[in-house]
């Protein structure tokens, strides 16, 4: 089982990113699909997340309007668009899969990748 991210960098304040995560190992439309992010001396926050066909949608409150995530169920991929992005955005993004149905129980996780915002 995988799940790889990739996307995240430096970023200027008001910049956008999108970040990926590809999947592997396990029946990834199985599986409810979420964005965490953890910035320094914090805990680790859910952002976002969408459920197995993605027509269903979640975000932190301050998030809303600035960041969209989404799937390809075709490519085993999630994505977390972000706009706007403020200083306060600075933090490690980890992907996280949980499965439903059958396969309830089961939760994987990435490495995340770093997203910087600084002038």
């Amino acid at each position: 089982v995988q799940l790889v991210e990739s996307g995240g960098g430096l970023v200027q304040p008001g910049g956008s990113l999108r970040l990926s995560c590809v999947a592997s190992g396990f029946p990834f439309s199985s599986y409810g699909m979420r964005w965490y992010r953890q910035a320094p001396g914090k805990e680790r926050e859910l952002v976002a997340a969408v459920t197995v066909a993605g027509r269903s949608t979640t975000y932190l409150d301050s998030m809303k309007g600035r960041f969209t995530i989404s799937r390809d169920n075709a490519k085993n991929t999630v994505y977390l668009q972000m706009n706007s992005l403020t200083t306060e955005d600075t933090a490690v993004y980890y992907c996280s899969a949980r499965g439903t149905g059958g396969y309830s129980g089961l939760d994987y996780w990435g490495k995340g990748t770093l997203v910087t915002v600084s002038s």
